[in-house]
């Protein structure tokens, strides 16, 4: 008997080793390690059964053909890493589908339908100031003034792809037509500890958060930190520290809101002078947009009463809003349940990170898995996801494609 969890381990610890030297893996975008990465999965993929193609974003795609005309279900996720980041962030999700379908192979599976595993080049967004690439490029979103952007090393996003052999003029030409598509489903790790903390191996992602991020400017009064008395000081870093205060609490009390107060730079930012002027970034996640929207507001309101009760002057304005995704609820269902078979209690739970399927959702329908890792690690060398998760992970995908209808789907 197969023990697909141990295969899952067995091949993410050779897609580990095609990584930059150092801690961790290292694995960027359109580089020898992505290319070997690439060259290992077509090994795969192809001993699986899929036919294999690298497209001109760079995702590399195995497709499972179905009937003639039948729609095709994409699954996958990014091949790509952080520096010095872990072995299971992104590149998992396209390992346990693969895996799942060798599964289905295995036991003689046919299914009614296609699948697409998909290794996605570019999602971290490490190498170039862009992400979620190959993504957007199959949902028609793809923006072609990203292909200007340069790495640190001034090699344009163009060049870089170019180099890879692919074409990145023909990027526009690999939007997917959305009555072919049943949907896409992307197996992740939690990146934190909810599934750890309830016992859980693997959940349903219920909504990928919306996101939102504000620069506040506080402006006070500087003075001599020995001579000015403290009362009617306008000190701008004492104020700043309650608005620090503020988004905790709202954090804290609002029921899935993450809350997080991330940069803070001080003027004149020395020993013996009181803080003139403090910017500091405040950003608000969550899976319902009304609640991310009102905290902002509250926060804002906040910060004008504040102003006027130390008397100094405070500007708050929104610099970035990303809406949440709804997971679909149809493929949603489908995979809780098939979850559940797998476990005896697979969580909803939202996620607090953005994914590909975020981008995809611009497509067709999304769905996600969680798997749980050890301490709710990522980004890190020492993030983990067991052997024994990964198998309840892919018995969870395979009883997916298994029961999956596309015709009600």
């Amino acid at each position: 008997m197969t023990d697909w969890g141990a295969r899952a381990q067995a091949l993410l610890k050779d897609l580990a080793a095609c990584s930059e030297a150092g801690p961790g893996v290292t694995r960027l975008p359109f580089t020898p390690e992505h290319r070997a990465a690439c060259d290992l999965l077509w090994t795969h993929m192809e001993a699986t059964g899929l036919t294999v193609t690298l497209d001109d974003a760079g995702t590399l795609v195995g497709r499972y053909e179905g009937p003639p005309d039948s729609k095709t279900l994409l699954m996958g996720s990014h091949q790509d890493s952080v520096r010095e980041g872990g072995a299971y962030d992104g590149i998992m999700g396209v390992v346990l589908p693969l895996l799942a379908l060798a599964k289905l192979r295995a036991e003689a599976v046919h299914l009614p339908f296609s699948v697409e595993v998909l290794a996605f080049a570019d999602e971290e967004g490490v190498r170039f100031p862009t992400a979620l690439v190959g993504s957007r490029a199959l949902a028609g979103t793809f923006d072609p003034a990203v292909l200007s952007m340069q790495d640190a090393r001034g090699v344009t996003l163009h060049d870089a792809m170019t180099s890879f052999g692919l074409n990145p003029d023909r990027i526009g030409a690999l939007r997917r037509d959305p009555a072919d598509v049943i949907g896409f489903v992307e197996t992740h790790i939690e990146q934190g500890p909810v599934l750890e903390q309830a016992a859980q191996a693997i959940g349903v992602v219920t909504a990928i958060c919306g996101i939102e991020r504000h620069q506040i400017v506080v402006t006070g009064e500087t003075g001599h930190a020995g001579t000015l008395p403290m009362s009617g000081r306008r000190d701008a870093l004492v104020a700043a520290a309650a608005i620090v205060t503020e988004v905790d609490r709202l954090g804290q009390t609002i029921p899935d809101l993450r809350a997080t107060v991330g940069a803070l730079s001080v003027e004149p930012n020395v020993v013996n002078a009181v803080p003139r002027r403090v910017t500091l970034t405040a950003e608000f996640r969550s899976p319902d947009d009304a609640t991310r929207r009102n905290t902002g507001a509250m926060l804002h309101r906040y910060a004008q009463e504040l102003a006027a009760q130390k008397q100094l002057k405070i500007k708050a304005e929104r610099t970035y809003s990303q809406v949440a995704q709804p997971s679909d609820g149809a493929l949603s269902a489908q995979l809780l349940q098939a979850a559940r078979q797998a476990e005896e209690h697979g969580p909803l739970l939202p996620s607090g990170a953005t994914h590909d399927a975020s981008a995809m959702a611009d497509l067709c329908p999304i769905a996600m898995l969680f798997v749980r890792c050890r301490d709710g690690v990522s980004h890190k060398p020492e993030e983990f996801a067991s052997a024994d998760d990964m198998g309840s992970a892919i018995a969870a995908l395979a009883a997916f494609l298994r029961t999956l209808n596309p015709q009600t789907d």
